[in-house]
């Protein structure tokens, strides 16, 4: 992917898993953007074990792959987190 398509991906994403995993967390453009690519990474990682593919490009599957990976970060971010707290 390129790095337009990483950074208008991650910004839906981000924006998407912070919208479905609502919390105390704060942030601004540039944590919803690495939210988002975070999530992409981690999304392509969970399809890969599963047998599917990754992210590849500006589309509904990108998207919903990068958004799944960063509902689940989020989620292990709040999980350790509250721990620590």
């Amino acid at each position: 992917m390129s790095f337009l398509a990483w950074i208008v991906v991650g910004l839906i994403a981000g924006w998407l898993a912070r919208m479905i995993s609502p919390g105390p967390e704060r942030g601004g453009l540039l944590a919803t953007l690495l939210i988002g690519v975070v999530g992409a990474i981690v999304g392509g990682w969970i399809a890969g074990a599963l047998g599917y593919a990754g992210a590849g490009g500006v589309n509904l599957y990108s998207v919903l792959v990068a958004t799944l990976g960063a509902v689940v970060f989020l989620w292990i971010w709040k999980m350790m987190s509250r721990r620590t707290a």
